[in-house]
């Protein structure tokens, strides 16, 4: 976008859009350009889509200069993780197990987002397949605020390309925190949606049970307005006054050895200042929290298997080694330890429902540490580590985000909250982003 524009909010563009200031066709332009000055540093691009989202920037020009307003999205550029099917545009699942795919129609959730009137800009980078590997061929997703480093997966291209001011919001899919930990490691907003709110029609599967679609935006009411976009229907969203807001800070998740000194840090500030404005603090125990991470990884990896049984069988070479070995690994769960972890998925649900009857939100640190230089593979002791707090809200289907709340060694550090439905979330979002006020942004020079 023009440099007025790179880091607007939604409700910024829209209103410029309406008093004439700007065009659609001018951020798109500017949004272009941003994005191909910023390749190969944040490798963040698939395909950028220049033709198809001028064209749509075109059209909806030309519908608000006759009257004819689709809503908060109408013109906005918006980017799209690629494994979810854009008509017309390839899908390449950031591997080469598998040769583009070119859908003939658009996935649900970007039918709904093209009929309010979003820009679909480009296709963004992810780990191979979104299961926890980079392909060697075409390398991991490169943080805005420090390109050595990762912007985290599998969701990195999306939030990569939102920290960097080349798009207000962008879709990601999230089955172990797939949108929130990128979102912790990029200083923005990442939301994972209770399960089946958005539609995961024309989305490759990782594993059905756990998959989610969310979106990636800088603010709580962006986010909120991509997704009333995704789903095609409103999404309320009501700040809560402090004193009338209580969170239960996740002891275990606070208090892991694997949380680094910098991150406790950011984290135990933000809750003095939460508690300082009048928030009602208090600390809450999971029964059970110990088991969520093996549960949610012996229902992924047998589901993910499925999916690949066929492919990875005829093109056994086209894998990244790690993505190959945990499809191995799937293949090799026991249908009783697949049931005993759906058994514990029930488990747990029903206590993280009841603990929720008494307080509006769960609060942890988003990620254990800040980003890393590479993405931590799924059995090593920095994936634990990375899903120490995000795997319980895929396990038990509740509606989760990642909020920034401070930096530590200069690098974003992030809030997770946890609530009973999509709107709580956001409307509790809303107010703890408000007193936190974190407005720091990366020094990246397009």
């Amino acid at each position: 976008m023009t440099d007025d524009f790179a880091f607007a909010t939604i409700a910024e563009i829209r209103a410029a859009y309406r008093n004439g200031r700007t065009t659609p066709v001018a951020v798109t332009e500017a949004a272009l350009r941003r994005a191909a000055s910023l390749e190969p540093r944040l490798n963040a691009v698939v395909t950028l889509l220049r033709d198809t989202a001028l064209r749509e920037a075109e059209a909806a020009g030309r519908d608000l200069a006759t009257g004819r307003d689709r809503g908060p999205l109408h013109g906005i550029p918006v980017a799209v993780k690629d494994l979810i099917d854009v008509a017309g545009a390839p899908t390449t699942f950031a591997t080469q197990a598998v040769d583009p795919v070119w859908p003939a129609r658009d996935a649900t959730l970007v039918r709904h987002l093209r009929e309010a009137g979003a820009v679909i800009l480009a296709k963004t980078n992810l780990l191979e397949f979104a299961y926890g590997i980079a392909h060697p061929a075409i390398g991991q997703t490169n943080n805005p605020w420090d390109t050595g480093r990762t912007s985290g997966g599998s969701s990195g291209g999306s939030a990569a390309l939102v920290a960097a001011g080349v798009v207000p919001a962008a879709v990601g899919t999230d089955t172990g925190g797939s949108i929130r930990i990128p979102a912790s490691y990029c200083g923005i907003v990442g939301v994972k949606p209770s399960f089946g709110l958005v539609s995961t029609d024309g989305i490759f599967p990782l594993s059905q049970s756990l998959d989610h679609a969310g979106p990636i935006a800088r603010t709580v009411a962006d986010a909120a307005t991509l997704l009333a976009g995704m789903t095609g229907r409103a999404m309320p969203v009501v700040p809560r006054a402090p004193a009338a807001l209580r969170i239960g800070v996740v002891a275990a998740h606070r208090d892991s050895p694997l949380v680094t000194p910098g991150v406790r840090s950011a984290f135990l500030a933000a809750l003095n200042r939460l508690a300082a404005a009048g928030v009602h603090v208090t600390e809450v125990g999971l029964p059970g929290l110990n088991t969520v991470n093996d549960a949610l990884m012996n229902v992924l990896l047998p589901e993910a298997a499925l999916v690949h049984e066929t492919l990875a069988a005829s093109r056994p070479d086209g894998y990244a080694p790690g993505t190959a070995a945990q499809i191995k690994a799937g293949a090799a769960v026991s249908g009783l330890a697949y049931l005993r972890a759906q058994a514990s998925r029930a488990r747990l649900r029903a206590v993280v429902e009841h603990i929720l009857s008494e307080v509006d939100v769960l609060l942890s640190p988003a990620v254990a540490f800040v980003a890393p230089r590479e993405d931590p593979a799924l059995d090593a002791e920095g994936g634990d580590g990375e899903m120490l707090s995000s795997g319980l809200a895929n396990v038990t289907g509740h509606p989760a985000l990642s909020l920034p709340c401070g930096l530590s060694d200069g690098l974003p550090v992030g809030l997770q909250l946890i609530a009973k439905t999509d709107s709580a979330l956001l409307s509790c979002a809303t107010s703890i982003e408000t007193i936190l006020a974190f407005d720091a942004r990366p020094d990246l020079k397009a």
